[in-house]
């Protein structure tokens, strides 16, 4: 059973920055793609960030471009979320999301808070 676990969440300052983890175990096929969503109070769930299986190619929404970065573990099964100058407006739980042969899954979620 292919398990997600998203990690890396806290309170921070505005301006502030905070690296996310996404570690996959429990699978043996390669992952396509991963990505990164968030789901503030109240509102839908919102992509952020995806990369390819390769680490190549990545795809960030407009509201964190050139804030946010997202990159591959060179094992494959694990994806980072890079995020500095974070504003009050990243508040949300952020879920990690993986894609495989015929299915995806998602992680738990991680909490970010950016609070003054």
């Amino acid at each position: 059973q292919v398990q997600l676990a998203d990690s890396g969440g806290g309170s921070v300052r505005p301006g502030g920055s905070l690296r996310l983890s996404c570690a996959a175990s429990g699978g043996t096929a390669t992952i396509y793609t991963m990505a990164w969503f968030r789901q503030a109070p109240g509102k839908e769930r919102e992509f952020v960030a995806a990369v390819s299986w390769s680490g190549s190619r990545t795809l960030i929404a407009d509201s964190v471009k050139g804030r946010f970065t997202i990159s591959r573990g060179n094992n494959g099964n694990t994806a980072y979320l890079q995020m500095n100058n974070l504003k009050p407006e990243d508040t949300a739980v952020y879920f990690c999301y993986a894609t495989y042969p015929g299915t995806n899954y998602w992680g738990k979620g991680t909490l970010v808070t950016v609070s003054s």
